[in-house]
């Protein structure tokens, strides 16, 4: 059974000398297609601009159009309007949120940028791609103030309280799981949690080329792709299920979640 990737950063500097390969590695290992992070306008644009170039990749391709909260700080009027044209082939706004551990951009223009990307995504009718971190409260108060403006929306890497789980699957979003399932020094929280979350609102990435799985058997050093079976199936013995189950249901809730209609069977040649 196949599996997408509904987050890795291709446009990343570390892929720049072997993308295509990374690709064809990721359907080996039975990826069949990838949702490449917008994280900045300059990322949306590059992501927008390579699916073009490369309409015959391994896996099919799609990508989010969005700044990242990090990023906050270099919104200004151009950019808002170029995500709006990337937004009409984009399949979700984001990556998009607050991010109130890092604090790279100031609070306040974090929330004026999210709150333009909330705006964005209910304006063009499209899911929301999220990140929050040590942000919370302020981040639910905005995205309950959208909710229901949007079709979808995800909530990216999730690492939260059961109370924040539990707050987010009140609200409708989808839940995001990375390798972060898999780290013996921060990930025991989620281990606990991950069974809490249900079937048809859990969705899998690797956040490539960050969070790369601790227990994979040989260290690396990048994370890829390649590596979301890895994810999956820690997933799937944390909820006490087979690993084909639950590339099935994420499989399954991720057309739906992005309305993509079909990943073309040969694009996927890898493990069931």
């Amino acid at each position: 059974m196949p599996l997408i990737d509904i987050g890795v950063n291709l446009m990343h500097a570390s892929f720049d000398k072997d993308r295509m390969d990374v690709i064809s590695n990721s359907k080996k290992a039975g990826v069949a297609a990838l949702v490449i992070t917008g994280a900045s306008v300059k990322a949306s644009l590059e992501a927008s601009s390579f699916i073009k170039q490369n309409p015959d990749a391994p896996c099919a391709l799609y990508f989010t159009a969005g700044i990242h909260p990090h990023e906050a700080k270099t919104l200004d009027d151009e950019g808002l309007e170029t995500l709006r044209n990337l937004g009409m082939n984009a399949v979700a706004i984001g990556e998009c949120g607050l991010d109130y551990f890092r604090d790279y951009s100031p609070r306040h223009i974090q929330r004026h940028c999210f709150e333009k990307q909330l705006m964005l995504a209910a304006d063009l009718g499209l899911p929301l791609f999220l990140h929050e971190r040590d942000a919370f409260d302020d981040f639910s108060a905005m995205l309950k103030d959208f909710i229901s403006k949007v079709p979808n929306a995800v909530v990216h890497c999730f690492t939260g309280t059961e109370a924040e789980l539990e707050t987010y699957l009140e609200l409708g979003c989808h839940i995001g799981i990375t390798g972060w399932i898999c780290d013996e020094r921060r990930g025991q929280n989620l281990k606990a949690l991950v069974k809490k979350i249900p079937g048809q609102r859990l969705m899998l990435e690797t956040d490539a080329p960050f969070l790369i799985p601790r227990n994979l058997p040989q260290k690396k050093q990048r994370n890829e792709p390649k590596y979301l079976p890895h994810i999956a199936a820690a997933v799937a013995f944390h909820q006490g299920k087979e690993p084909v189950q639950v590339a099935e249901e994420t499989y399954a809730n991720t057309l739906e979640f992005f309305g993509i209609n079909s990943v073309a069977p040969c694009l996927c040649e890898g493990k069931n």
